[in-house]
C-alpha cells in the first residue's frame, strides 16, 4: 500500500524551550502520465503531464486529468491503466502511469503538445483561458439541476474535514469531494495539489460511470480557481463550493457557463458568486 505520509524527526520550538519528536509530513512526488494511443503507423505512447502529487489513487488521478482535458470522454475510451517503469529508489513508489486508449479513440497530437490550461501563476490572460475552454466543447449548463439547501452547504466543510485522514496526521493536504443535494458525500480524495484532489474525484466518478455528474456538487478545501471551476464544468457538476475565496476568472467562468459558485463557506455563512437559483 502506498504511503501518503511518513515520519521525520523535528525540533519544536516553544518560547525558550526545544523539544525533539517524530512528526508526520505529507508525501509529495512527481507523477508522469503517459498516453498510449493508435496512429496510422501503429500504437505509440507520449508523455502528456508531469504533476507533483501525493502517491495513491494514481489511476483515478490520471483518468480524471484526461477527462478534464477532453482527451477521453468516458471510461469506455480507456483500455488499460497501469504503472510502468522501476519504482523510485528512495520511496519505492511507482511514479509513472500509462493510460492506454481504446483502438478507436482518436488523439489530436497538436493538443498533446500544448498546455491546455495554466494556473494563475503562469500569467495566462483570462480571454485566452476562456477561449481555450470553449474549444474543448464545454457548454453552458441547463437549469434542470438539483437545488442545494443552505443546511447541506454549511454542513459540507465539517463532513469533508472528518474524512481527511491524512490531513489529521500531517496538516498538509487539500481535499475534494463529490456530494449529493441531500448532503451525502459519494467520493473524497486528498492530495498536496488541489487540482490533483479534484482530478482524483472526477476520475473516480468516471470509472464508476457517473459522468456527467449533473446531480452532484463539488466541495474543495481551499480556494476556487479557474482550473478547479474548469474541471467541475467539464464533469458537468452544477455547483462548486470552496471554504476560501474564488478568483475573478473562476467567477467569470461560472457566470458564463451557469455553474453555481460558493465561496468563503465557513460556519453558517457563505457567499454566492453565481447561480443563486440553485441554492434553496
Amino acid at each position: 500500500m502506498t504511503a501518503s505520509s511518513h515520519a521525520i524527526k523535528i525540533s519544536k520550538i516553544s518560547g525558550d524551550s526545544a523539544t525533539s519528536f517524530a512528526d508526520q509530513v505529507a508525501v509529495e512526488e512527481p507523477l508522469e502520465i503517459r498516453l498510449g494511443f493508435s496512429t496510422p503507423a501503429g500504437r505509440t505512447a507520449s508523455s502528456v503531464s508531469i504533476t507533483m502529487r501525493t502517491p495513491g489513487d494514481d489511476a483515478e488521478l490520471a483518468c480524471g486529468f484526461l477527462f478534464s482535458e477532453s482527451i477521453v470522454r468516458s471510461q469506455h475510451d480507456i483500455a488499460r491503466v497501469e504503472h510502468c517503469g522501476p519504482p523510485a529508489p528512495d520511496s519505492g513508489n511507482h511514479n509513472i502511469i500509462r493510460v492506454d486508449l481504446a483502438p478507436a479513440v482518436k488523439v489530436d497530437i497538436g493538443r498533446l503538445k500544448r498546455h491546455f490550461y495554466t494556473t494563475s501563476s503562469c500569467g495566462v490572460c483570462g480571454k485566452s483561458s476562456l477561449d481555450a475552454l470553449r474549444v474543448t466543447g464545454a457548454t453552458k449548463l441547463g437549469d434542470k439541476h438539483p437545488r442545494f439547501s443552505r443546511e447541506v452547504l454549511t454542513g459540507m466543510p465539517t463532513a469533508l474535514r472528518e474524512r481527511q485522514n491524512t490531513f489529521d496526521q500531517t496538516g498538509g493536504l487539500h481535499a475534494a469531494a463529490a456530494f449529493t443535494s441531500q448532503g451525502e458525500i459519494l467520493v473524497v480524495h486528498e492530495d498536496v495539489g488541489r487540482h490533483n484532489a479534484v482530478d482524483k474525484v472526477i476520475g473516480s466518478l468516471m470509472v464508476s460511470d457517473r459522468l456527467p455528474a449533473s446531480d452532484l456538487g463539488l466541495m474543495v478545501s481551499g480556494r476556487a480557481s479557474f482550473e478547479l471551476m474548469q474541471k467541475a464544468l467539464m464533469a458537468g457538476m452544477p455547483l462548486l463550493a470552496a471554504v476560501s475565496a474564488p478568483s475573478s476568472l473562476a467567477v467569470a467562468l461560472a457566470r458564463e457557463f451557469n455553474v453555481s459558485l460558493i465561496g468563503f463557506l465557513r460556519g453558517d455563512t457563505f457567499n454566492i458568486y453565481s447561480g443563486e437559483e440553485r441554492i434553496s
